[in-house]
């Protein structure tokens, strides 16, 4: 349901839109790894190894499909601001066409390359066979998960975060159901656990459109909005595809950061993957603030309300930031009981302890450049985003995580700082990229 997010408390505002999208963020990590869960209840490590291979290349496509939808977001929120229903129609509709297009096109070029993908993530011989079918059915099912993320960017335009929130649910609790099934009694191994994924977002996806086809939205489609108009296009893709290239070179860096864990060992290599895990839940926090602002943001500036869409940029630093600070210090006390619920080894514990205490602060800076990239979205700036992501990763945080690991063989410790420098780096480009373009006058205008 449309919400207008320009007028009110700026900050009961912010909580009202980031507290379902935290929970919906929570879903669909809870979501990723129900797969790997529930196959190692019934299948052996080569079929673990299969999932878990899979997941990681799925979850890397996932994003750069999400960050491609926030040009659609950040534009139906700028529409809804300035009271255009008109222009909001014109872009959910190219929004839909743009996106059926390049769904289709990457499950073609996918399909294709599956082999060739399966090599270059390394995957051990005996998981290879699992891995193919795992990835071939989520390829298939590829227009399934485009669809779900791009209805999901429609209603957070919208200013409506709480639909997906129910859309995510409605797929975790049918791809948990669905795995027993495939993988459990049906003994289906990897092909069933991609199965069950790509079956529940399309259930999730019929749920959505039975929602739409209410007429309880505010979404008010006819065939002319979906004819492609490239000026539509362009706005969207001006946002949408720094974003989308950033995500999937972010995901590529950690990717780097894991191989140069695995080269250490395999203690020091599980410890790594614990950790990982632990930070992408607390990173929930962070994701949601970008969100948040990159949605109210929009509309604000769509409103000619600059001054609310600073504020939600301040509310949002200061939420996210706090929480990383708190986060941060409460971790240097727990660190190791922290890692222990996902392994009773002591010698990865041990890692694990080492490795977080100097990553988790990366929580906090984090908070501040994502926060930053929401704003910078919502006024079509996501070349900033892009940029210093890009220079952080490669000045910093892969090259900083191998020297860290090369010269520090005895702990994690400063390999985990590493990433910390490269947050603090993109949270200084950041302030320097506001305070100039402010001066300019750039956050004083709706952008064209």
């Amino acid at each position: 349901m449309e919400r207008n997010l320009t007028t009110g408390s700026v900050l009961r505002n912010v909580l009202y839109f980031s507290l379902p999208y935290l929970l919906s963020y929570f879903l669909q990590t809870l979501y990723g790894m129900a797969d790997l869960f529930i196959i190692g209840q019934f299948e052996g490590a080569a079929s673990t190894t299969a999932v878990s291979v899979g997941s990681q290349v799925m979850h890397m496509l996932t994003v750069m499909i999400v960050g491609l939808a926030m040009g659609a977001t950040v534009n139906i929120g700028r529409a809804i601001g300035a009271g255009e229903h008109k222009q909001v129609s014109a872009v959910v509709g190219n929004t839909i066409s743009l996106f059926m297009v390049v769904s289709v096109a990457l499950m073609a070029l996918l399909l294709a390359l599956v082999q060739p993908i399966v090599s270059i993530m390394s995957t051990p011989e005996e998981a290879v066979a699992g891995t193919t079918a795992y990835l071939t059915i989520c390829f298939i099912g590829i227009p399934c998960i485009t669809a779900y993320n791009i209805i999901s960017s429609i209603f957070r335009g919208l200013g409506d975060s709480k639909s997906p929130m129910y859309f995510i649910a409605v797929a975790c609790v049918a791809n948990i159901g669905l795995d027993y099934l495939f993988i459990g009694m049906l003994g289906m191994g990897p092909a069933g656990a991609a199965l069950g994924t790509t079956l529940s977002q399309a259930f999730s996806v019929v749920v959505s459109l039975a929602v739409i086809a209410r007429g309880n939205t505010g979404i008010r489609l006819h065939r002319a909005d979906l004819k492609p108009k490239r000026s539509v296009l362009r706005r969207i893709l001006k946002i949408g595809l720094p974003v989308a290239f950033q995500d999937g070179f972010i995901q590529i860096s950690f990717i780097f950061i894991t191989v140069i864990a695995n080269r250490r060992g395999l203690n020091d290599a599980a410890a790594v993957g614990i950790v990982e895990k632990i930070i992408s839940f607390l990173f929930l926090v962070p994701s949601s603030m970008l969100s948040t602002v990159s949605a109210l943001g929009s509309q604000n500036i769509g409103a000619g309300k600059h001054d609310r869409a600073a504020q939600t940029l301040r509310y949002a630093i200061l939420i996210a930031a706090g929480f990383g600070l708190c986060i941060s210090i409460v971790m240097q006390w727990i660190a190791e009981p922290v890692v222990g619920l996902f392994t009773t080894d002591a010698v990865v514990i041990l890692a694990g302890g080492q490795y977080i205490r100097g990553y988790i602060w990366d929580c906090l800076f984090a908070g501040i450049h994502f926060s930053f990239n929401g704003f910078f979205c919502a006024y079509g700036r996501s070349e900033i985003s892009f940029l210093h992501n890009i220079i952080t990763i490669v000045l910093l945080r892969v090259p900083g995580a191998y020297l860290m690991s090369v010269w520090f063989p005895q702990t994690l410790f400063p390999m985990g700082l590493a990433t910390v420098a490269g947050s603090i780096l993109s949270a200084a480009i950041c302030v320097t990229a506001y305070l100039w373009l402010k001066r300019k006058g750039c956050f004083d205008r709706v952008p064209a």
